[in-house]
């Protein structure tokens, strides 16, 4: 078992508030946390609601089966019982005990308005995501806060060359224990497989099933570009509209993950189309039949999956901060760009711009300076996380870093 950086945040909101809901996509370890807090008392009593009799009866007797829940009850996979929820408003009014229920679903309940319109705003609302590599490794993920505190970068760290084993590969913690890569593919494909025929349908009312795989197939194709449904939907020859509903349905099962642009109001000149990344590189890389040799010979596409990556990584350990932080991206009309902006509550921001290269050069660094001079004070620094093992200065506040120390410690 993994452990969870983000389960004590879990333990510390459940001595509080009466309602924690604890979401992500299926099979990212929600379940084994849940029942880790079970078995540290954290919480007593456990029900899943995929389990038949507990849905059957859950569905035909809601009030009943609420009010005879036990104080610290687990309900996974709540998003399955709709009715559930007005039910479970009432007893929070009522009740207002902290460490009352934690909810696990696989849906996002801003995203449902069945879920939305019941318990938000009466639940803390926290995301599981796929394992990161310092879970993985056994340590914490700590990049994030140095690159906000610390006064300058040094150290060097082991170099990267299983870097694309780790990208596809990716975080699910089913895919990171088999290690024959042929197994991970298969069961990546079923994964996808399945949750694309049962949550799909669970959650909505799509007509043509088939259409929402190749979409996502192509997203995976083309991941860490912006999005432009107009040029999507030329491509798929799915309409505007439902090409929208489809996407929106992705976003709600956690399998998308869209970056807002980053902008000021001095920035007349900064475009504001948000980028897609899929959550899991390894899931992107099954759906494409790409393993570690096929990417190795594809530039283009190893290029965007390690962005996807560095990415995804950067979203986990802002989970795991205690900063609010928040992710971006950057570009402007003359084709300047970073790949990812982290702002902090006080609007400090760094930037981070992801080679897929053994070497760095000074022109890597010109959406970074290009994003230093439009938020002038607020720049913290700018960092080009590269294929290599040293951490070299490039200019004020401008460094170049491996990819690696996202995760590593220095040697």
């Amino acid at each position: 078992m993994f452990p969870r950086v983000l389960s004590r945040r879990v333990t510390d909101l459940l001595s509080t508030m009466p309602v924690v809901y604890l979401q992500g996509a299926r099979q990212v370890g929600k379940t084994t946390l849940a029942k880790q807090l079970l078995q540290e008392s954290v919480m007593e009593h456990y029900f899943s609601f995929d389990d038949p009799a507990v849905l059957s009866a859950a569905g035909h007797d809601p009030v009943g089966f609420v009010r005879d829940l036990p104080l610290h009850t687990v309900l996974d996979e709540v998003q399955r019982v709709p009715a559930l929820m007005p039910v479970l408003k009432m007893r929070v009014d009522t009740r207002r005990e902290a460490g009352d229920l934690l909810l696990t679903g696989s849906a996002n309940p801003l995203m449902l308005p069945r879920l939305s319109e019941t318990l938000v705003g009466r639940m803390a609302v926290l995301t599981l995501m796929p394992l990161s590599q310092g879970e993985i490794e056994g340590r914490e993920d700590r990049w994030l806060e140095r690159m906000f505190s610390d006064d300058s970068l040094t150290g060097d760290f082991p170099a990267s060359q299983y870097l694309l084993l780790r990208v596809v590969r990716g975080g699910y913690p089913e895919a990171v224990l088999r290690s024959d890569s042929r197994h991970r593919m298969d069961w990546l494909l079923s994964y996808a497989n399945t949750l694309l025929a049962r949550d799909v349908r669970e959650i909505s009312n799509i007509e043509r099933l088939t259409d929402v795989p190749r979409l996502l197939q192509l997203l995976a194709a083309q991941t860490c570009q912006t999005l432009n449904v107009a040029n999507l939907s030329r491509e798929t020859g799915i309409p505007q509209s439902t090409l929208q509903r489809y996407l929106a349905l992705l976003d709600a099962l956690f399998l998308l993950v869209r970056i807002p642009a980053w902008y000021t109001s001095m920035g007349k000149r900064l475009l504001k189309s948000p980028k897609i990344l899929l959550n899991d590189t390894g899931l992107a890389c099954a759906l494409l039949g790409i393993d570690e040799e096929r990417l190795a010979r594809d530039p283009l596409l190893q290029g965007r999956m390690v962005e996807n990556f560095v990415g995804m990584e950067l979203l986990k350990q802002i989970g795991f901060s205690d900063r609010r932080l928040r992710m971006y991206h950057f570009r402007t009309d003359r084709g300047e760009e970073v790949d990812f902006v982290i702002e902090d509550a006080t609007g400090a921001l760094i930037g981070v711009e992801v080679k897929a290269s053994a070497t760095v050069h000074s022109e890597h660094f010109k959406g970074l300076r290009s994003l230093q001079q439009v938020a002038g004070n607020r720049f913290v620094r700018g960092i080009v996380l590269y294929w290599g093992e040293k951490t070299l200065p490039f200019g004020e506040g401008l460094w170049a870093q491996p990819i690696s120390a996202l995760w590593a410690t220095t040697d």
